[in-house]
This record gives C-alpha cells, structure tokens and sequence, in this order.
C-alpha cells in the first residue's frame, strides 16, 4: 500500500462532498477550522451545491474527485461531510487518474464507500477522520480528537505507534487472542451496502472495523447477518468496534441488546476482538489508517500500527 505524503502547514486543500448538501452556515466555518491548522482551502463545487439531498448531481459530485485528485496544486482532499451518495458515483469514477495521484484522503461515514474502493482499486492508504462541517466545528470538539486527527495526516508516515482511546475511556475484549493484517472498515451501512458490487470489501486475512449512527439492535443484527452470511465475518483476521451512536431499540421490551448481538454473531467466530474504540459519530473520536497493517492483541486491548 502506498502511504500518501504527509500533509505540512502551507499545503493546500481541496474541500468536497461526495455525499450530502452541505448546510450554507456551515461552510465558512468548516473552511475556517482547516485554515486554522495553516493549511489552505480550495473549496470545490459541491460544497455550495444541492441536488435534493445529494452536494449536487452525479456528474459534479465525480468532477470534484477528479479535479481535486488530479490538480497538482492539491496536496491533500477532505470531504466536508458524509450524509449519502459516494455509492452513487463510484462506477464513473477514474481510477487510473486517482491511483496516479495518490493524497491525503480524509472523511468518514458515507465516505466509506471511497475509502473501500481508494484501499482496493487504488492501492493508497486513507484516513478514517472527523470531517470539517459535522466535527471541526462543533463545540465540543476536543484536544484528543484534534491531536489525533493532525498526527494522522501530518505525520502519517510514522513507522510504528498505538492507536490509544483517551486515557477515561477503556477498550474492552470481546474474544482474546492476536491478529495481523491490513486495517479496513468504516462503517456498518456502507460496508454492507458494497456487497454484491464491483466494489465489495474484501476482508481475507485483514482486521475489519465498524461502526454506526442511528441504527437499531435489529437493523444492526441483520447487517451483521448479512456480513457473515457472505463470508465476510469468516474471513477477516481480527475485528476492531467502533462507537454504535444513537443505536438504541425502538421497543426495549422485544429487542436485543448491541452486547447480545455481538455474542451472538461475532464471538462464536473465534477471532481476536476489541470492542469500545473512540471511533465513530462521537466525540473524542480517533483518527484510523485504513490501509495499514496493524498487529491487535485483544488480550491487553493494544493496537499497533506496524511500519
């Protein structure tokens, strides 16, 4: 996998969505907190544009990938926002012209759908990260989140370090034991949603990690099911999860719990598993390498970005 150059204060930005209408308010702001870490923005077309919920049609969400990819001036692309519609534009997009211009790429949520086929079809390592209108901006956005998201993209090359939660927040076990592999993921939806596509994730020998927003128990016990019943839980080397947000049960008194799923589902798989990361829809949240290989040890809850 190659590891995109890392980003410097004076190096330039291009700014997209390649999912949802980025609300007007929000958009100086969200240009702002990245001017903040002494870099410069070029905002691209459809942070201004709406097409019913989607940053513009199809067409233009795809000339904003290949404009920003494809401009030597753009050191690095983040996506504004997630939302929907990255899955939209995947099959019209050149993949020849983004592999031969590999950079830091950053988003998470619907973005999941890019970092899936970047990883796969592209060959570069991408960045898991909060995304300037839905996390920058926000009050509670915090020092762990910041520092976590700038080591990522300003020093990305690091041989070899952790990937700690915040010092109040513990991992947990679900399954001991170790794994190595590439680490893939993202979130739950999207990475459900590839399978049967061209661009379906390929979990064989690699460490997958997932998380959700505003899914119930059943909703995710079904993905999941969906997942295993593709091969795609059997296959993996280790599993990494994130934060479930807002996934609550819509009749507690007939639901499972997110824990009982995951018994269920997941721990009869005999793989290493590392529940609780501070990565997701909340705050702090870490920043992932997806690409890297990482070596898990679930039995100390320690990860470890290799070189």
């Amino acid at each position: 996998m190659i590891c995109p150059k890392a980003l410097k204060k004076g190096d330039t930005i291009g700014l997209i969505s390649a999912s949802g209408a980025t609300p007007p308010e929000k958009l100086q702001p969200a240009i702002a907190s990245i001017e903040k870490l002494g870099l410069n923005v070029v905002v691209g077309e459809t942070c201004h544009a709406r097409h019913g919920y989607l940053a513009g049609t199809d067409d233009l969400r795809v000339a904003d990938v290949h404009r920003m990819f494809g401009d030597p001036m753009i050191d690095g692309v983040f996506c504004i926002r997630g939302g929907y519609g990255a899955t939209k534009i995947l099959a019209q997009l050149d993949f020849d012209l983004i592999s031969a211009n590999p950079k830091v790429f950053a988003g998470y949520s619907d973005v999941t759908a890019l970092h899936i086929a970047f990883n796969q079809l592209c060959g570069f390592v991408t960045y898991h990260t909060p995304m300037p209108s839905t996390e920058f901006i926000r009050q509670e956005m915090d020092d762990y989140t910041w520092q976590s998201f700038i080591q990522l993209i300003m020093e990305n090359e690091r041989k070899a370090y952790y990937l700690k939660n915040p010092s109040h927040q513990p991992m947990s076990t679900l399954v001991a034991g170790s794994a190595s592999g590439q680490l893939i993921g993202g979130n739950l939806t999207l990475v459900t949603a590839s399978l049967g596509t061209p661009y379906e994730i390929d979990t064989r020998g690699k460490i997958l990690f997932l998380e959700d927003i505003d899914e119930t128990e059943q909703r995710v016990d079904r993905m999941l099911t969906q997942l295993k019943l593709a091969g795609k839980l059997d296959d993996v080397a280790g599993i990494l999860l994130g934060a479930w947000t807002n996934c609550e049960p819509e009749n507690p008194a007939h639901s499972l719990s997110l824990q009982t799923i995951f018994q269920e589902i997941l721990v009869p798989l005999g793989k290493p598993i590392i529940a609780d990361l501070a990565c997701g829809h909340c705050l702090p949240t870490m920043s992932l390498p997806l690409g890297r290989t990482i070596k898990m040890d679930a039995d100390n809850q320690r990860i470890h970005v290799n070189g």
